[in-house]
């Protein structure tokens, strides 16, 4: 890991050679004045201390939500000051009608059905980034910090506070955000974009000051103004959490037997500059985080987690950089998937920068360090080095700009690991984004180049995997053993009209067969060009039945850099929440339209061709003001020429018991018949004939997820979660390719002899987690995991009410800490 130091040189030098000043507001934005606290007022929700009667009044509040620029239903006051520390807001929300008010108890950052009041704060004035913070009625926090002028990132929490009160004439919010938790360049004088949003849940009312047009696109660039932040302090702020954590664990080979392990590490974070902040962990440890859910994956490309451990979610939409996404196809590809650090080996320590220049130019360096993970005295993840480095320039206060993105993997292999891993990848990309016509319209595109290298044998893994499928007999790209590295480039450009009733988007993308990116990012496939174009209607005016609409219409088809053509697809998908406020779901995909072949399918093998499929969904949601919130989601698919189906039901129920109690119960099934999963492939050991082959599949699959949150206070609370997951089916009818690119289907398959066999998967994650805050930034963690797999089960034919009492005879993985940890800041 670079030494800390050297990141700190480095971030402070490029701050010295930018002098460009800060973007100037348009004369046109509404604009606020703060006020000097010489005494601190107390955050309890009330407005009788002194600074509160002479700071000026902001009334001036519209409605957005359900009727953008229209009169609200009940006027709001919000009055800002500050000192040379904090930065302070009081909000009066006039409410007739106070028994009515919607407070609803919660965990910190979960949003519940309740009225809420919330400021929005653009401490650097490019009106691109920020943070929010929300309270409601109960005194529930949730914090945000704002990236790409919308982009919410709910992992960031500040040490903060808020005092509210319910009273005669509706309720109050007090707000006290010390400036050590916000980044702004200091000067004789601040200007800050600000901005309030009031709830009105009983109602779905939104208002807020200045105006927020649904209409039009960003957040932050509608933000109004503060000023008279005169002698703002630029603190060299330090904050340190320690934690110690004991946890009683099952030995790595399971069994009944325990051990108990004690640990200790600690987040660090230190302001270099009043806008840039070093974060760092040493030792950290995740229990905490809830499991992933259960899956069982018969494709041939990995299954995407969402990253859920605090510090890689924190901050990490500086690191964003997309690949193979558009408004139509998106499923979490790109350049940084934090996944990758620690996935199998505990990570040393981490360290990032990030902040902002006053030249408008936004900075991230990344570094982390897992150490050698072993298992029957063999290396399966050697110590590696995983660096980020992301930069972004601002032009036209925030309406055009570009990026650079650079990472790099370093593995220290051994006589283990060199020819299953890549020694190293490195990439390096380009972006840029341009809006014209007032903020209607952006250009966006990026150039994107990787290089991986190690031994020929990793090599030619890397080229054998699903990203690439280099050895596919009918295929163009020429398959070589004897390589010891692997480059590659990917290209795209985006065009959007991003306001309006109408808005679109239509894109080309390309990644050429060499592109890998999976050392550090997530790309399911290389090898691929495609062109979408989305159109939307925005109906964002009450009519008829329904409060707002969306209709979304999308066209994409894919090649292979050849020109093989492996997708042609329609959609039409509409979005209503009605007057009740409800919310209807409905859509539908056509697609493998004109003639399309799958090159993955064979897993190497040669391209199938495919035939058209159909697969249409829709679901409800109920209102969420109500004690009960029902849903009910499907989804079907027929395709092959009615060979293959698929069938999922979801319905699920949200409780809300009490304003402490809520609970949550989802059941998923599924029956998804495929008449031609893949079975494996098969080399004669006279002949060296491969025959690849596929099986008719008929797979049931039923999970129920569980959750159920008791809230004592804002502070303590106790979450419970629990997902049993079955999914089994026999194979019949196996078949190997005949000639795959036969106009009939029954052509391209010919019977081959082998034993069917069958899939039968069962999984139960659950944890309870007690999280108390004692104190702002400290916390207690009293957790319980527990684990269970059944991957041994050959009866297929077993009802899947007793599937779930045999995965409970299963022996159980238990796992149990505490683990504290203690807040220190100066």
């Amino acid at each position: 890991m670079a030494p800390l130091a050297s990141l700190a040189v480095l971030v402070l030098s490029l701050q010295t050679a930018a002098s460009t000043p800060p973007a100037v507001a348009p004369p046109s934005a509404v604009t606020a004045t703060a006020v000097r606290a010489v005494v601190p007022p107390v955050i309890d929700g009330r407005d009788d201390d002194a600074v509160w009667r002479l700071a000026p009044v902001i009334s001036s509040f519209r409605q957005f939500r359900p009727v953008e620029d229209a009169e609200p239903s009940f006027r709001t006051e919000t009055k800002v000051a500050y000192d040379a520390r904090n930065f302070y807001v009081f909000i009066r929300a006039f409410d007739p009608h106070p028994d009515s008010i919607l407070k609803l108890l919660a965990r910190r950052d979960i949003r519940t059905a309740s009225d809420q009041l919330k400021i929005i704060v653009d401490s650097y004035h490019d009106r691109r980034t920020g943070y929010e913070f929300a309270v409601n009625p109960a005194g529930v926090k949730r914090d945000y910090a704002v990236y790409d002028d919308g982009n919410e990132d709910d992992a960031w929490d500040a040490v903060w506070e808020a005092g509210t009160q319910v009273d005669s004439l509706g309720w109050t919010a007090e707000f006290r955000i010390p400036l050590s938790q916000m980044r702004y360049t200091p000067g004789p004088t601040n200007t800050f974009g600000f901005g309030v949003w009031r709830d009105i849940d009983r109602y779905t009312e939104r208002v807020s000051w200045p105006l927020y047009r649904v209409t039009r696109p960003g957040l932050m660039s509608q933000l109004g103004e503060v000023t008279g932040l005169d002698g703002l302090a630029a603190p060299r702020r330090i904050e340190v959490t320690p934690y110690v954590v004991t946890k009683n664990v099952p030995p790595d080979g399971g069994g009944f037997d325990r051990s108990q392990k004690v640990d200790a590490g600690a987040d660090i974070k230190y302001g270099l500059t009043s806008n840039i902040t070093i974060d760092a962990t040493v030792n950290p440890d995740f229990g905490q985080i809830e499991a992933d859910p259960s899956v069982l994956n018969l494709s041939a490309y990995e299954t995407f987690f969402q990253e859920r451990r605090p510090f890689f979610i924190e901050g990490t939409g500086i690191f964003q950089f997309g690949v193979n996404c558009s408004i139509v196809n998106c499923s979490g590809e790109g350049l940084f998937y934090s996944r990758r650090v620690g996935h199998a080996s505990r990570i040393l320590g981490a360290a990032k920068v990030t902040g902002r220049l006053p030249s408008g130019l936004t900075l991230g360096l990344l570094d982390a360090v897992t150490n050698n993970a072993t298992a029957l005295g063999q290396t399966v993840e050697p110590t590696t080095n995983y660096a980020a480095f992301r930069a972004q320039q601002d032009f036209r206060k925030g309406e055009s700009g570009i990026g650079v993105m650079v990472t790099a993997v370093n593995r220290g292999v051994d006589q283990w690991t060199e020819n299953v891993l890549r020694k190293s990848a490195y990439v390096g990309a380009f972006n840029f984004r341009h809006r014209f016509a007032g903020g209607h319209y952006q250009l966006t595109g990026s150039v994107d180049m990787s290089h991986v290298a190690g031994t020929p044998a990793a090599i030619a893994r890397t080229q054998r995997s699903s990203v690439h499928f280099y050895q596919r007999p009918d295929g163009a790209l020429a398959y070589d053993s004897t390589r010891t590295s692997l480059s590659g480039d990917a290209e795209e450009v985006l065009f959007q009209r991003t306001s309006g009733f109408i808005r679109f988007e239509t894109s080309y993308l390309r990644r050429s067969p060499g592109f890998e990116v999976n050392d550090f990012g997530f790309l399911r496939r290389a090898d691929q060009q495609s062109w979408s174009t989305w159109a939307a209607m925005n109906f964002t005016k009450p009519a008829f039945i329904f409060q707002q609409g969306f209709w979304n219409f999308n066209w994409w088809q894919f090649w292979t850099t050849a020109g093989l053509p492996t997708e042609r697809a329609a959609n039409t998908n509409a979005h209503f929440q009605l007057n009740n406020r409800w919310w209807v779901h409905f859509g539908g995909t056509i697609g493998q339209l004109g003639g399309a072949f799958s090159d993955r399918e064979a897993r190497g093998g040669p391209a199938i061709r495919v035939d058209p499929y159909v697969a249409p969904w829709g679901g409800i949601e109920g209102d969420a003001r109500r004690p009960i919130i029902p849903s009910l989601w499907f989804n079907y698919f027929r395709g092959d020429g009615g060979r293959s189906t698929s069938i999922n039901v979801n319905p699920s129920v949200d409780l809300r018991v009490s304003t402490r109690f809520r609970a949550s119960l989802g059941l998923s099934v599924s029956h998804d018949v495929n008449d031609w999963q893949f079975h494996g492939i098969v080399t004669d050991s006279g002949t060296g004939t491969v025959h690849y082959t596929f099986a008719h599949l008929d797979q049931k699959t039923a999970s129920l997820s569980f959750r159920l949150d008791y809230t004592a206070s804002p502070t303590l609370t106790i979450q419970a979660y629990a997902s049993p997951f079955v999914s089994k089916g026999p194979f019949s009818n196996v078949r190997e390719l005949a000639n795959p690119r036969a106009d009939r289907y029954q052509d391209r398959f010919q019977t081959y002899a082998a034993a069917p066999g069958l899939v039968n998967f069962k999984a139960f994650n659950s944890n309870l987690v007690l999280r108390w805050e004692y104190r702002p930034g400290s916390t207690l963690f009293v957790v319980w995991s527990q684990g269970r797999v059944d991957d041994s089960d050959l009866d297929v034919t077993r009802s899947t009410p007793r599937d779930f009492r045999r995965l409970f005879d299963q022996h159980p993985e238990n796992t149990f800490l505490v683990k504290v940890s203690y807040w220190l800041s100066r």
